[in-house]
């Protein structure tokens, strides 16, 4: 969007929001436009919370959770989603199944569009069919690539990290972008979200061109195939990655979708809204949280977890019984190492995501030797784990399944799961972006105190 558009988001007065909101309740109305209409009711929504109990307390702090990662401290207002600890997580109040069955799916197809969840986790509302294939065709028309993030990416050394690679090219876009050129025009603040929104579509399209072009350089050719208009977001990625399986392609659709979006205090949410707490574009935020998920605590699991069971088969055999599961999992623990895809911050049952991957893979591919795998140590892990009296939380977690799934249709090279991921949690940070510069969200900023001032607190002397 240029420059010479902006007169087109002057701040509307109360009769012209009115009469603007009329004109766009159709259920065809276009993702903007229903955001557009939403943001007065939900400044005010906000408003009166924040006038009648702005005071009030919301629990108190523990100083193991100050030293342990600030668990559970509720101080982050996350609208997409909430995460239970037993139930796990919703997404706008709507389970996985619920999400799998009620968001729109392409002809043909039994998985939901992640331009639906997308659409959800903005709005709060289930977009129409039509709504979802207008999204699609917005993000194609907007899914180029600058010459200059092309030449970057094709010069990239192949040795270095997917992810790596993937957060260079983000940040690249910070030349695109329409909120930072807006900043520095003096655009009005009531207007921020107008940009960010901008931004985010356009990051969000661009996203799978620059992730199959990585993995293309990196494992392939080179050759990246060109998208189709025709075709959905999903649809398009695997195009572009050489994926020719429809199969496969359904798989994306559920990948994207369950991986997008897990409340606001994991490390990729959190740091992407810190990031753009202090007026940062939409690139650099994403860039800096697409960092913290290449962590090996965060999203780089999902590679660790294919190594893990793939070493576990080299070392006991294709023919493995329950007990020599049982013994190389209490080795992995006895050496100081933890197993990966089990266990959560939050989460104290089997993650729902992995619940939804199951099920995709009994549907599937149910006689496959690594999916068995994965299931027969579902049923040894949890006794295992369980019985250590450290880990609270002895179940799969989402990473326990997905890079299995990948395997069976080729997609081999576990270094690239994490991009796959992130792909996926654009689709959940992003929408909170939105949310955050519409409300007016100020910038983030916690008091931290010192080990010796909090000694001090507590009358004690270091």
């Amino acid at each position: 969007m240029s420059m010479n558009r902006m007169s087109h988001f002057r701040p509307m007065a109360a009769r012209q929001m009115a009469k603007f909101v009329r004109a766009y309740s159709s259920k065809e109305a276009s993702l903007k436009d229903v955001f557009a209409a939403q943001i007065p009711e939900k400044q005010e929504q906000i408003k009166r919370l924040r006038k009648e109990h702005g005071n009030s307390s919301l629990g108190e702090v523990v100083l193991d959770q100050v030293y342990g990662g600030m668990r559970g401290i509720p101080a982050l207002v996350w609208e997409g989603s909430v995460l239970d600890a037993d139930e796990g997580i919703r997404f706008r109040g709507l389970t996985i199944p619920e999400i799998c069955e009620k968001l729109p799916k392409a002809p043909g197809g039994s998985e939901p569009l992640p331009e639906g969840l997308f659409w959800l986790l903005l709005t709060g509302e289930i977009p129409t069919e039509g709504q979802v294939r207008a999204l699609s065709s917005e993000l194609y028309a907007r899914s180029k690539l600058p010459e200059h993030v092309e030449d970057l990416l094709n010069h990239s050394p192949k040795h270095l990290h997917p992810m790596a690679q993937l957060s260079i090219a983000v940040n690249a876009l910070e030349s695109e972008s329409e909120f930072a050129k807006a900043y520095e025009q003096g655009v009005n603040k009531k207007e921020y979200w107008q940009y960010t929104f901008e931004d985010s579509l356009d990051l969000i399209a661009k996203l799978p061109s620059i992730a199959a072009r990585i993995y293309r350089n990196v494992f392939h050719d080179g050759v990246v195939a060109s998208t189709d208009s025709s075709l959905d977001y999903s649809a398009n990625f695997t195009k572009q990655l050489g994926f020719k399986n429809e199969e496969f392609t359904e798989l994306m659709r559920l990948y994207l979708t369950i991986h997008s979006d897990h409340e606001g205090g994991n490390v990729s949410a959190h740091t992407t809204h810190l990031v753009g707490s202090a007026l940062s574009s939409p690139y650099l935020s994403v860039a800096a949280g697409f960092n913290g998920l290449a962590g090996p605590l965060h999203g780089r699991a999902n590679q660790e977890v294919l190594e893990w069971i793939l070493k576990m088969r080299s070392e006991i055999g294709s023919e493995v019984t329950n007990e020599q599961i049982e013994k190389y999992l209490w080795d992995t623990l006895n050496s100081g190492r933890v197993v990966p895809g089990y266990g959560h911050a939050v989460l104290r049952k089997t993650d729902p995501r992995y619940t939804a991957q199951r099920e995709f893979g009994l549907k599937h591919m149910p006689d496959y030797e690594l999916f068995k795998l994965v299931s027969q140590i579902y049923q040894v892990a949890p006794k295992v784990l369980g019985a250590n009296q450290k880990i609270k939380n002895p179940w799969p977690n989402v990473d326990a399944h997905s890079g299995v799934l990948l395997q069976y249709y080729g997609l081999k090279e576990q270094s690239y799961y994490t991009v796959l991921f992130a792909v996926a949690r654009a689709l959940g940070v992003l929408p909170q972006l939105i949310i955050d510069r519409a409300m007016g969200a100020p910038i983030e900023r916690p008091k931290s105190f010192s080990t010796a001032k909090f000694a001090e607190k507590f009358g004690v002397k270091l």
